[in-house]
């Protein structure tokens, strides 16, 4: 599975003029325009490693692991929050968003068991039970009928344990992670819901720089500490 070059994200720091081709992320919890594959991590922005068969390597010893759970695919897609370590070397990094896309955050190992996940859609199974779907792909059931889509858990990995619940509303900490205003941090200041189809959702968030104003859905609430 490869990409050309040229067709690959800006924030996986690769030369597109060197090769043609690139290692294409496996298909998975995030979408392929939104990942980064393992070996590109560790090769091209981390760049431990020099070439691709030196980060295949370590990657199919077992020695990467992500959200807590070894992977030994170098093509596994590394997304929005997921928590990436190297243990045998005690470096921990969350995948975050700046006004360039994706990048690696470095931190400390008190906050690598902890990871923000935003509620994609809500189900009600069988027995009464809420499933929340999560925007990585796993799914959490609770009794609890506080949660609603947009808001944002804080759980512990892997356990899945909820440690905190951000709600979708006036100010909450919120981060943008997608549209012009990428990276942008701040607090919700007004929420408009769309009244037409026509119209979006939008949010309103105060920053230090100021108010903007971006479609919710690429708003994400919630903070690590």
């Amino acid at each position: 599975m490869h990409l050309k070059r040229y067709s690959i994200p800006k924030y996986w720091k690769l030369r597109k003029k060197e090769e043609e081709f690139v290692v294409s992320p496996r298909p998975g919890p995030h979408k392929k325009s939104e990942c980064i594959p393992l070996l590109v991590i560790l090769r091209d922005v981390l760049k431990i490693f020099e070439n691709a068969k030196e980060a295949k390597s370590t990657i199919k010893k077992g020695d990467i692991l992500v959200d807590k759970k070894v992977r030994k695919d170098p093509n596994y897609p590394v997304g929005l929050m997921d928590v990436m370590e190297i243990p045998k070397v005690k470096k921990y990094y969350r995948v975050s968003v700046d006004k360039h896309g994706l990048f690696l955050e470095e931190m400390g190992p008190s906050q690598a068991d902890k990871k923000l996940c935003r509620i994609q859609d809500k189900k009600t199974i069988k027995g009464g039970v809420n499933q929340l779907n999560l925007h990585d792909g796993r799914n959490i059931l609770t009794e609890k009928n506080v949660h609603k889509p947009n808001d944002s858990l804080l759980i512990e990995i892997p356990t899945q344990k909820i440690l905190k619940h951000f709600k979708f509303d006036k100010n909450s900490p919120a981060i943008v992670i997608s549209g012009k205003n990428i990276g942008v941090r701040g607090k919700v200041k007004e929420i408009f819901n769309r009244k037409t189809m026509l119209e979006s959702n939008r949010v309103v968030l105060q920053t230090k720089e100021g108010e903007i104003e971006t479609v919710k859905e690429y708003v994400l609430v919630g903070e690590v500490k």
